[in-house]
């Protein structure tokens, strides 16, 4: 069976497009919405993509289910018309183009991802099973993806906020350089604030005055390391305001507390103590899961 394919450039000057995956529930509309808002800041292309699955020829009488494969092509197809409407509604300026293609949703997108500048995902797919739907497909894509992945979080009655700082997740380690950067470069595009969020754990410590004088100087010290672990990236974004935030307690527990007031949370796919190869780290996949707004994942440089 045929799949629409969206036609490729072959001009060298032409950015690798903004691609968001397509599955016809409310919040793959709102991926779509936000894609479209940021291929237009990244002055790119948008791609939309849906990915269906055949019937296995395994499958008793899979042969005799060709009308029920149709059905699922034709109703992708309506799915793509609607998201670029919804695409060009949010974004009219923004090249559009969509794509129907078989196989494996998260193999797909984690193969668009090695030409593409972002991939962007709705929190939840049809049923609205969040756990389901993001543990198969878009902690995959952002555990194993090659350009950041920005999965829309909120809720589905809500338009995506477009106010409010960026907030970025800071730990000093070489693999959350990059998120960094992509956190600053956001910032700059958006003309907002900003929140560099460095978290501390608890010290072992007995006396009220070991744990007084030790918490300041953990502070002091923190505060030296943070303004120094942004340097790099603000130097190449100076217009951009910087608030750090140095605080007490889990880097998962004080992202979250700060994502209610952001319009993008970013994080690296892996922190201080993490090995290439193993799964997504705890921080990103809990921001993936429970953040109230959208989320930007980062991978690792490769080693």
């Amino acid at each position: 069976m045929s799949s629409q394919e969206e036609p490729v450039s072959t001009s060298t000057t032409t950015p690798d497009p903004v691609v968001v995956g397509i599955d016809g529930s409310p919040s793959s509309t709102r991926a779509v919405r936000w894609a479209a808002l940021e291929a237009a800041r990244r002055n790119t292309r948008l791609s939309l993509l849906h990915v269906w699955t055949p019937v296995p020829a395994s499958v008793p009488h899979a042969a005799a289910l060709g009308a029920y494969e149709d059905a699922l092509v034709a109703q992708a197809r309506q799915w793509l018309a609607d998201a670029e409407s919804v695409a060009r509604e949010a974004a009219p300026d923004v090249p559009t183009g969509s794509s129907l293609v078989e196989g494996s949703a998260a193999a797909r997108l984690i193969g668009r991802s090695a030409a593409a500048q972002l991939i962007v995902l709705g929190s939840r797919g049809l049923g609205g099973f969040t756990g389901l739907v993001v543990g198969s497909v878009a902690v995959a894509v952002a555990t194993h993806g090659h350009c950041p992945v920005v999965v829309v979080r909120g809720d589905d009655d809500e338009i995506v906020r477009q106010d409010g700082p960026v907030v970025v997740g800071v730990d000093g380690s070489p693999a959350n350089r990059d998120a960094v950067r992509f956190a600053f470069a956001a910032a700059a595009a958006r003309s907002v604030p900003l929140v560099a969020v460095h978290a501390w754990s608890d010290l072992p410590l007995t006396t009220s005055w070991e744990l007084t004088t030790a918490t300041d100087l953990v502070q002091q010290h923190a505060a030296e390391e943070l303004t120094t672990w942004l340097s790099a990236a603000h130097a190449e974004h100076p217009d951009v305001t910087v608030e750090p935030v140095i605080a007490h307690g889990g880097p998962a527990q004080v992202l979250l507390a700060r994502a209610g007031a952001a319009q993008l949370l970013v994080v690296g796919s892996r922190g201080r103590g993490g090995f290439r190869g193993l799964l997504l780290g705890s921080t990103s996949q809990a921001m993936i899961y429970h953040a109230a707004c959208p989320v930007a994942v980062v991978p690792s440089p490769p080693h």
